[in-house]
């Protein structure tokens, strides 16, 4: 025992004691709590990721599948073992952007891929807003226990279309008519930045139809009516997916749509439709995208026994659920329809209507044994595989570095030079072209002549486009004022108003209005509309000489109109770059394209084809050409009894048998007289383009 007295100092020892242990106790309780914050942001960082054009540092404390450094087979191999049924379900589905009640569906339902389709853009279209769209939806399913991103899709099918000041290139028709490989290759990798720009990870393009009816309101997605065309432009594919999918500039591009405007027989199957999808497989897509339309059970096989089994494709196939109530003729999505698609070897279906309902009856169709879990994971295997090659477990937000070169300089040169390439002379009576930069007037008419939207077409800002200023470029007559500059008088009257004989030239650029899909599809003829028809008739009636520029996504019926005309030229749909329209007009390039399609006598030859012995007025591969140089004389004026020279002689087309894929595009088949001269592969120095205007030159 203590001594008395002794207790006070003793006590007083004891609680200093204590009282120096709690506030160490303390000290280490704030310590522990603070290393754990830092650990739990370090680990949110890691999860996140930085942008998609920064680095990535592999962490050795870090789970298998979020390792960088290890394989991606190891990395899907251990993400499978850790993801339950919601998880793995989840990633068998596309949900659109505008079916989402909310951004946290997204988590709840642990959805794969979202898509914005053409008719659901950000209130926001620009880039910047696209960019912040994405980075939330991605955040969102970021939130979810295993942190898998989603990979999200558009329609970009001829450049960035729905992003507004988004550079929009030629539409695939006429892009083929350029019969340049390298050239579609940049066109893709532009498409791709420009993508890349706003987080998108995923294009459905390259469509790869060969059209064979140009009724069809698809035939300008299509490249060519001949397997050897669409073929040897899959160089897109490389420039979409650049030199590794891990590119920060790469997105997955898609092969589409297989099975479509395929025939009954398995040997046109083979012969026309099935060549592009295989040079789009050796070029590396990761994707592909089928057709539903006149699904069959002999038609289901494309997928598994041809595509995966006979081509090796190693990708996911992707289906757009509005065709699934198609399968078994009953009205809507059933159990049976999502059964049937998924066992033909699909691996994801775009859900259509309620995705909540979609996903619930996935669930029955699996948990009834209709579809098995190894289906599933064979399906998620191929799906997650492309994902990490993407870098999406790295790298999930948008790179805002490559954002501000959306719409920019670089990306508008590949494009005015597609446009241009893409241009084909079909008649040019009396050396009409090209015409003089300098000296007198020239009248320019026609609705699609001052319209970035007409000349855009479908796709461009909605899946119908639209007419009118949607969005940021140049137009065919702004692209002619600023190649005149000074040197002569333009005028522009829409309809064609005002014209006289005082005037040179008159510059026609009529055409479609933008249409896309079966909303463009034409049953009956497909003459000019009786708009156009009135604006040319007005030109005609002045004794000008005439230079009609066809702005279409389709070869029109103009046989009966031809003679009227002193030039014509398919401009197809060129997108925003109409400056590439008036270069070949005014003589600073020669016209080097070739028709991609058989250019008929009369609608009612369609569906007509090379090959097909039915008689073209201009043939598949056709194109005439002039020297870059502008002749010594300007255009000439003609007096109003000028006589017109004859229209061409239509030129049969020889017969053939559809080509095997190229890895090149073939030349086109001579035609006879063609009184034509030989394409330069540069242009002139400027002062060799100019020419004076000399009254005394009329006739």
């Amino acid at each position: 025992m203590s001594a008395p007295g002794k207790e006070g100092p003793r006590s007083h020892r004891l609680a200093a004691r204590l009282d120096r242990h709690g506030r160490t106790m303390i000290g280490l309780t704030v310590t522990c709590l603070v290393l754990t914050a830092a650990t739990l942001v370090a680990s949110a960082l890691d999860m996140i990721g930085p942008g998609k054009g920064a680095g990535a540092k592999a962490s050795t404390s870090v789970l298998p599948y979020r390792d960088p450094g290890k394989p991606v087979a190891l990395r899907v191999d251990d993400l499978l073992t850790r993801m339950g049924p919601e998880d793995k379900l989840g990633q068998l589905i596309q949900v659109d952007r505008a079916a989402l009640t909310t951004p946290d569906d997204v988590a709840s339902y642990r959805i794969g891929s979202i898509v914005s389709g053409p008719d659901s853009l950000p209130a926001d279209p620009s880039a910047i807003g696209w960019a912040d769209m994405y980075d939330g939806i991605q955040r969102t399913a970021l939130t979810t226990a295993l942190s898998i991103p989603v990979i999200y899709g558009t329609t970009a099918v001829h450049g960035h279309n729905n992003v507004r000041g988004a550079t929009v290139f030629p539409h695939n028709i006429g892009l083929g008519a350029t019969r340049d490989p390298e050239l579609v290759r940049r066109v893709g990798r532009a498409t791709a930045e420009e993508l890349a720009g706003t987080g998108v990870d995923w294009t459905f393009s390259p469509c790869l139809c060969v059209a064979r009816d140009d009724r069809s309101g698809r035939t300008y997605e299509s490249f060519g009516e001949q397997p050897e065309i669409p073929a040897a432009m899959t160089s897109i594919v490389q420039g979409l997916q650049g030199p590794a999918l891990n590119d920060p500039a790469a997105v997955l591009a898609t092969a589409k749509y297989l099975g479509d405007g395929a025939g009954t027989t398995e040997a046109e199957l083979r012969g026309i439709h099935l060549p592009p999808f295989q040079a789009a497989i050796s070029a590396g897509a990761g994707s592909v995208q089928v057709s539903l339309a006149g699904w069959s059970p002999q038609r289901a096989k494309l997928v598994n026994e041809v595509l995966k089994g006979e081509l090796r494709f190693s990708g996911f196939v992707l289906a757009d659920g509005t065709g699934l109530d198609k399968l078994d003729g009953a009205p809507g999505v059933t159990g049976a329809d999502i059964t049937a698609a998924y066992n033909a070897g699909i691996d994801m279906i775009a859900a259509s209507g309620d995705f909540r309902q979609f996903v619930a009856m996935l669930r029955a169709e699996v948990d009834g044994g209709r579809i098995t879990w190894q289906r599933v994971d064979d399906a998620n295997r191929r799906i997650l595989t492309k994902k990490f090659e993407l870098g999406l477990f790295e790298r999930p937000l948008s790179d805002r570095g490559l954002t501000t070169n959306i719409g920019g300089a670089a990306h508008r040169d590949v494009a005015r030079e597609a446009v241009r390439k893409s241009q084909v002379l079909l008649k040019n009576d009396g050396k009409t072209l090209p015409l003089a930069k300098t000296g007198g007037k020239i009248f320019v008419a026609g609705r699609s002549a001052d319209d970035i939207g007409i000349q855009s077409g479908g796709w461009t800002m909605s899946s119908q486009g639209a007419s009118g200023p949607i969005t940021q470029g140049t137009t065919i007559l702004q692209g002619i004022r600023a190649t005149v500059g000074t040197g002569a008088t333009i005028t522009y009257n829409r309809d064609g108003t005002g014209i006289n004989r005082t005037y040179r030239a008159a510059i026609a650029v009529v055409g479609e209005k933008p249409y896309a899909g079966t909303k463009g599809d034409r049953k009956g003829a497909l003459a000019l509309d009786k708009d156009d028809l009135r604006t040319l008739d007005r030109l005609r009636a002045s004794g000008v000489p005439v230079v009609v520029v066809l702005v279409s996504g389709r070869p029109l019926d103009v046989t009966s109109r031809l003679k009227d005309w002193d030039a014509l030229v398919a401009a197809w749909l060129p997108g925003t770059e109409g400056q590439g329209v008036a270069d070949v007009l005014f003589g600073d390039y020669a016209p080097t394209g070739k028709l991609p399609m058989t250019w008929m006598r009369a609608s009612a030859q369609q569906p007509i084809n090379a090959g097909d012995g039915k008689p073209a007025l201009f043939a598949y591969g056709f194109g005439l050409t002039f020297p870059a140089t502008p002749a010594a004389t300007p255009t000439p004026t003609p007096s109003a009894s000028r006589p017109r020279p004859a229209s061409p002689t239509p030129t049969p087309t020889r017969p053939r048998t559809p080509a095997p894929p190229r890895t090149t595009p073939p030349s086109p088949t001579p035609q006879p007289n063609p009184t034509t001269a030989p394409t330069p592969t540069e242009p002139p120095a400027a002062a060799a383009r100019t020419v004076e205007y000399n009254p005394a030159s009329q006739r």
